[in-house]
């Protein structure tokens, strides 16, 4: 009995290991994932490599220059001070893919706890099911504007809002993941031949729900850049002079008849990079969603 237990567990981890195997391939075969990976890959590497790939230096200040159209010496343009705007672009995206990430790891994370604890110990799922309703009730603005207000403007305040409105959204979707799982039969032979909680719930279900949750996260990935650039350009998130481009865009609307490259070049940027994560993240769902390769 307790042998022909341990082979369920050992062939469904087995079974998962081989559905996973041909992801890339699949992937490599949408040419619109392709196209958005690639993007969001340069993206990257320029946030990352900010202070090399910039042209000009993004806080140095030109009176002479102030608010010029696109031209062969900036080539999106100066800003209201004078400044490069594609320089502050580059350094801009870097705060911003930063506030995002941080955002969608660690909300993810803990939101992802919360859905598996309250999936595998059913008298805690009413607990934190209704934590996570709680959650819900607040808008990640009014939070952002709340913790503004406690601790003032910046990067942190936003960084908080972002993950409170991840974690409700992620522990709904992992504890539904996760409820599908505990009715397989790996997971009751298991229990039957005495693997201990935590073995059970990371090796087994953790494991079982990570692509669920990954999904997940790739596509709110765009939605979080929207919130966190929508509390920027209400400045609850980062202050003059640092760059990042919902400032960016505020700072601009004052300018728009005037010099509309000013807010529409940021407000751009953030446009393709929230539709090459939502590209990505259709792709990667049809890809490791079993439901939609049926």
């Amino acid at each position: 009995m307790s042998v022909n237990a341990l082979d369920t567990v050992l062939a469904a981890e087995d079974d998962g290991a081989l559905s996973r195997s041909g992801v890339l391939r699949r992937l490599m075969r949408d040419k619109v994932a392709v196209v958005a990976a690639l993007l969001l890959t340069l993206i990257g590497l320029a946030a990352i490599f900010a202070p090399v790939v910039a042209p000009h230096d993004p806080y140095l200040t030109d009176l002479s220059k102030v608010m010029q159209p696109p031209n062969a010496e900036n080539w999106f343009g100066t800003d209201n001070t004078g400044r490069d705007i594609l320089s502050r672009i580059i350094f801009g995206t870097r705060n911003t893919l930063m506030l995002g990430l941080v955002g969608v790891i660690i909300g993810g994370a803990l939101g992802g706890v919360l859905g598996i604890l309250a999936a595998y110990y059913p008298r805690a799922d009413g607990w934190i099911m209704r934590l996570v309703d709680v959650m819900l009730a607040f808008p990640a603005i009014l939070i952002g504007l709340a913790v503004a207000a406690i601790a003032g403007a910046g990067l942190p305040a936003v960084v908080i809002a972002l993950v409170v409105a991840t974690i409700p959204d992620v522990a709904r979707v992992a504890r539904g993941a996760a409820v599908g799982v505990m009715s397989q039969e790996f997971m009751e032979a298991g229990r039957a031949v005495g693997v201990s909680d935590g073995t059970l719930i990371w090796r087994y279900l953790t494991l079982n729900c990570i692509s669920t949750i990954f999904v997940f996260l790739t596509l709110r990935f765009g939605q979080i850049i929207l919130i966190g650039s929508a509390l920027g350009f209400l400045g609850m998130g980062a202050q003059p002079p640092t760059a990042e481009l919902g400032m960016m865009a505020a700072q601009g609307r004052d300018f728009l008849f005037m010099a509309p490259h000013i807010a529409t070049i940021p407000s751009c940027a953030i446009f393709i990079i929230v539709l090459a994560a939502n590209l990505l993240g259709d792709a990667l769902r049809d890809v490791l969603d079993p439901r939609l390769q049926q």
